[in-house]
């Protein structure tokens, strides 16, 4: 026990000594979560709006104030023709055109009925979907309207039957993308930090031509691997608790379940990604290699954890491959814990197979690592 003490105390005075480290180590990751957690939004604003009004009548001007009066559109400018429009969408500078047409009024007026020619920049498959929901939005308003004022619609005399819904928001009730993202980011860089740091130690030694020294020693094998890995296990707790204040300080995110329920899940999944670090480094020579290997298999697991796109809107196949990938059980308990309350009981499946990951995952390490290289 003396020996990996012994050991744990060198690694802490090694990663203190070094004061380049220590900005990397804790100010970095703090300003990235703050930073990521304002710029990851879901939300779609300030869509560049325009427009190309061939009618130039009082239905045309309204349903154009009625984009002008959503916040979500920003209108530029209107276009003398569909060719000038086009052109500016293919500069890039307007995501969405909308054409009226020359009879657009009278149509309106006599036909009760009238095409509207809209063009929307689709090459953001996702973004163009909202685009195209808040568009037959404000139309829908506007035809609702202009029935109203062209029928002389009178509610007292022409009973409606309306069924109205009334939703209710659970979890996150303001619908604060903020609430959704920062957990799962807090996620991201406990990971990348742990990670990188854990691969690239064990490589540090090799090129410095420390490691030679120290497998000659006495120390035994799991003392040298515990004492090396134990201080950024340690680093990983101390970053998640930061995060933690600076997610309910800043961001506000809710807390309703367990916070020691969110320590013991780290706590065992610390163990898969030290684990993971410690089996790169010994099959790498260099620190530039451990970076780059543990930097393609973080860059996978980022994409395929649900932290940014659903996992139920992946293929069949891409969704059984996540059932590989750790980073998805910490986004999903970290969430669940803090923004629906679960408890142990719930977190039960996504334990087991974190902590089965865990086993494995130590066990190559180990195995891989020759005391005698």
């Amino acid at each position: 026990m003396k020996t990996i003490i012994y050991i744990v105390q060198k690694e802490f005075r090694q990663i203190f000594r070094n004061k380049g480290m220590l900005p990397i180590i804790f100010v970095l990751p703090l300003l990235q979560l703050i930073i990521l957690s304002n710029a990851a939004t879901f939300d779609i604003e300030n869509i560049k709006f325009s427009y190309v009004d061939h009618d130039r009548s009082s239905s045309s001007r309204g349903l154009v104030e009625n984009f002008e009066a959503s916040t979500y559109f920003n209108i530029l400018n209107s276009f003398p023709s569909h060719k000038h429009a086009y052109e500016a969408m293919e500069k890039g500078e307007v995501d969405v055109i909308l054409e009226i047409p020359s009879d657009f009024h009278t149509q309106l007026i006599r036909e009760k009925q009238v095409d509207l020619g809209v063009y929307i920049n689709a090459i953001d498959g996702s973004k163009a979907g909202v685009e195209s929901v808040y568009i037959n939005q404000i139309i829908k308003n506007f035809n609702r309207n202009i029935a109203i004022s062209t029928t002389g619609f009178n509610p007292l005399q022409n009973q409606k039957i309306e069924v109205l819904t009334v939703p209710s928001f659970w979890y996150n009730n303001t619908l604060n993308y903020k609430i959704f993202m920062v957990p799962g980011i807090l996620v991201l860089l406990v990971t990348m930090l742990t990670l990188f740091l854990s691969g690239m130690n064990i490589v540090r030694e090799k090129e410095i031509g420390t490691l030679e020294q120290i497998n000659v020693t006495p120390i035994k094998k799991y003392q040298f691997i515990i004492g090396k890995l134990f201080p950024f296990w340690a680093l990983g707790l101390l970053i998640m608790t930061i995060g933690l204040l600076i997610s309910k300080i800043i961001f506000a995110v809710p807390m309703i379940g367990s916070i020691p329920l969110i320590y013991l899940f780290t706590t065992v999944y610390l163990l898969v990604i030290l684990g993971m670090g410690l089996f790169i480094s010994n099959y790498t020579d260099t620190q530039q290699q451990a970076m780059f290997i543990a930097w393609f298999f973080v860059v996978i697991f980022i994409l395929m954890s649900g932290l940014f796109t659903p996992i139920e809107s992946m293929p069949d196949w891409a969704q059984k491959i996540t059932l590989l990938n750790p980073i998805r059980y910490f986004v999903e308990i970290i969430r669940m814990v803090m923004l629906k309350g679960s408890g142990f009981k719930d977190i039960i499946p996504q334990l087991t197979i974190i902590s089965g990951y865990a086993l494995v995952m130590n066990a190559l390490a180990v195995w891989s690592y020759k005391k005698t290289n």
